[in-house]
């Protein structure tokens, strides 16, 4: 089984509770995931957010939202993804996700699915060194067994709340794939950090969602307005 986790919490220091700040009439969170289902790749969409009273009313969002729901140790995410996989496995795959990321691309994450796959490697992402694709888009696949490797011995606390570093830092120890795309589209930004960032995903979706509910990331590049960084 390919298990997809999305991490998520209230408590952002940039801006606090944006996972449910609404976007055309939905929570951020929730507008992810419906992009995230469309992947014909991830066989179950888990989220895991921590246990503090803070991401008590996300918890029952995602319950409302039908998103199955693990919760752990807010800055331990390593062990929380660790917990997720318990809780939802046994899965062979894990893919990592942030709900900070509204426009994620569903035909994306199937592509470096499908390149973790054939090539065999223990981790592969689409940000290598030099990364091309937009800020926004970010996937990592990794091997469950290797998450447990990383889980079990990684003692750095950068480590520990990253999830993967443990992994990626050491090519020595583990086998690591990525996935590029030409021309570089790495000046766009479609994270949302910042109240200009969430300001550039409402308008994309106020532009597309209405005639198309499955946007593609071309549809946002050929937008006027393409990236946060950009002036209305």
């Amino acid at each position: 089984m390919i298990l997809g986790i999305l991490q998520a919490r209230m408590s952002s220091t940039r801006l606090p509770g944006k996972v449910l700040e609404p976007v055309l009439g939905r929570p951020m969170i929730a507008r992810q995931a419906e992009r995230l289902r469309r992947s014909r790749r991830i066989d179950r969409l888990v989220v895991a957010t921590s246990d503090q009273p803070g991401d008590d009313v996300l918890a029952r969002a995602c319950a409302d939202l039908d998103l199955p729901v693990h919760r752990g140790s807010l800055d331990d995410v390593l062990d929380r993804f660790h917990g997720a996989l318990a809780a939802f496995g046994p899965a062979g795959t894990v893919v990592r996700m942030t709900a900070d990321c509204p426009l994620a691309d569903w035909t994306l994450i199937d592509r470096t699915i499908e390149t973790h796959l054939q090539r065999g490697d223990d981790y592969t992402s689409n940000t290598p060194p030099a990364r091309t694709f937009p800020h926004g888009l970010d996937v990592e696949v990794m091997r469950a067994s290797v998450l447990e490797t990383a889980w079990r011995e990684a003692v750095d606390p950068y480590e520990r709340e990253h999830v993967t570093p443990f992994i990626y830092r050491r090519p020595e120890r583990f086998a690591l794939g990525y996935v590029s795309d030409a021309p570089s589209l790495a000046h766009l930004r479609w994270t949302v950090d910042h109240p200009a960032d969430l300001a550039f995903v409402r308008y994309v979706y106020e532009t597309l969602y209405p005639s198309n509910p499955a946007f593609t990331s071309a549809d946002v590049v050929a937008l006027p307005r393409n990236s946060s960084e950009l002036p209305s």
